[in-house]
């Protein structure tokens, strides 16, 4: 068994085997993406929150770009995940849902059997692309792409570096916010802290040390790195080691404690955010901020509450689990500081198949992968981009339903029929327009019949 101090040192050991001499400023920038669980487009201050606090998350943006209208790869965690790692669209996904209609391999959840997919050793993924760049690669957090299978770890999927939590070992599993054990580097760990079913070491604040931890080791690294953090925050259940800022609000107690977990998570933005300034990282290292998808309104309604109380999905319509906007747009920034004339705001649509592209064009390998995105990076840099492209989603757990963006333009498939929402005016798409624009509707049907291939885990019913 080991404490929080030898978990710290044991990885900040291993990884500066890594380390070599002075990087020099100017070369190809270091890359964090740093991804929020469950938080809703408006869950942010710089979205429009008005009731919980953000002001880490709100200054990245306003040193940053603000992306408007981007998108996460699926309304759940898997799928949108799947998006960002193999920049492929859920028509194409190997993951196209959390379990699948058939096959896959099965594993509990909870009491119940439960089958999933998993990224495969044919998914060429963002950690394979950025190590074949010349990046070294690391990921702490949450993964929840390997299914049930013990060989689709981050470390068999492109990243020379992990440590967090998988679905396949369930000594590992986060189901809480106080894990007693820790997969890291391909050894399961105690987490001395919680064991026994003490409360010691918040989940936030372990992935938050491990990514300092990494951060420290490549600060004089001659070689580019790419991080992922991976938070659970604010995913449910609710809680947190304390209620922070909001424990004398007049508040129900549900509400302080969703408030208090984006605290966390923010704090721990700044966290990250701090070190790179003091340790001259930020002079050449991109960071960007996401969510993996809307805000969760289910299964009790307790969560629908707490996403009601606080507006979290802001003007959109829908929660996670819709493929109306609530459920996929989601807060998106990029902090470049060395990139002095970026936009302060992008209203051009994205979306997670966009990242790989990005990534690859901000590394230097445009080649040598298949993507359904386009790389964003010309956006942050300050010039134009194609708003006018469609950008594809489907989903199955409530029926086979598509969607899709095409510039100002929304379209949601449901029960055979499509309905057609003008983003512009309308951001809540409360009024069908379909039958006004029927040119359009043809044109949306017939990159609907191009826009997917089968899959062998989920059927069109």
């Amino acid at each position: 068994m080991i404490n929080r101090s030898l978990i710290i040192a044991a990885i900040i050991i291993f990884f500066s085997a890594f380390a070599f001499a002075q990087r020099k400023i100017g070369e190809r920038p270091n890359i964090i993406f740093i991804m929020a669980d469950d938080l809703g487009y408006g869950d942010v201050g710089v979205y429009g929150q008005k009731l919980i606090l953000t002001p880490n998350i709100d200054q990245l943006a306003k040193e940053g770009t603000r992306f408007t209208d981007f998108y996460a790869g699926a309304p759940v965690c898997s799928p949108s995940r799947g998006s960002i790692l193999t920049g492929l669209n859920t028509g194409h996904a190997t993951i196209r849902g959390n379990a699948t209609d058939q096959g896959g391999l099965p594993g509990k959840k909870g009491k119940n059997v439960v089958y999933r997919a998993n990224l495969t050793k044919n998914d060429y993924t963002i950690g394979n692309l950025m190590q074949d760049a010349g990046y070294h690669t690391a990921l702490v957090g949450k993964w929840h792409v390997d299914g049930y299978d013990s060989l689709a770890t981050p470390l068999q999927r492109g990243f020379d570096q992990f440590s967090g939590w998988l679905v396949n070992i369930p000594a590992t599993y986060a189901s809480t916010y106080w894990p007693d054990h820790r997969y890291v580097n391909g050894k399961i760990q105690t987490v001395e802290a919680n064991t026994n079913a003490r409360k010691g070491y918040y989940e936030t604040n372990i992935c938050t040390d491990e990514a300092l931890a990494y951060l420290k080791t490549q600060k004089d690294n001659t070689k580019p790195f790419f991080l992922m953090v991976n938070f659970n925050n604010p995913h449910s259940p609710l809680d947190v080691p304390d209620q922070a800022i909001y424990k004398n609000k007049n508040w129900p107690e549900d509400m302080k404690t969703y408030a208090a977990m984006v605290y966390y998570m923010d704090q721990s933005v700044g966290k990250i955010k701090d070190y790179l300034i003091k340790s001259g990282l930020s002079t050449n290292t991109i960071v960007f901020f996401a969510s993996d998808n809307g805000p969760r309104s289910e299964p009790t309604s307790q969560l629908k509450a707490v996403s009601e109380f606080f507006d979290s999905n802001g003007q959109l319509k829908g929660y996670k689990r819709d493929l109306y906007d609530g459920g996929i747009r989601i807060p998106f920034i990029a902090w470049a500081p060395f990139i002095k004339n970026a936009p302060k705001t992008s209203s051009v649509p994205g979306y997670f198949p966009d990242i790989m592209p990005t990534f690859a064009e901000i590394a230097g390998k445009t080649s040598g992968f298949k993507t359904d995105g386009a790389s964003i990076y010309p956006v942050i840099k300050g010039s134009k981009a194609n708003a006018d492209r469609f950008l594809y989603w489907e989903f199955f757990e409530l029926g086979f339903e598509q969607a899709l963006r095409y510039g100002q333009w929304k379209g949601v498939k449901r029960h055979h029929k499509l309905e057609l929402y003008d983003l512009k005016t309308d951001i809540g798409e409360t009024r069908d327009v379909a039958a006004a624009h029927p040119d359009l509707v043809k044109k949306m049907e017939d990159y609907l019949l191009t826009a997917r291939t089968d899959s062998p885990y989920w059927t069109v019913k």
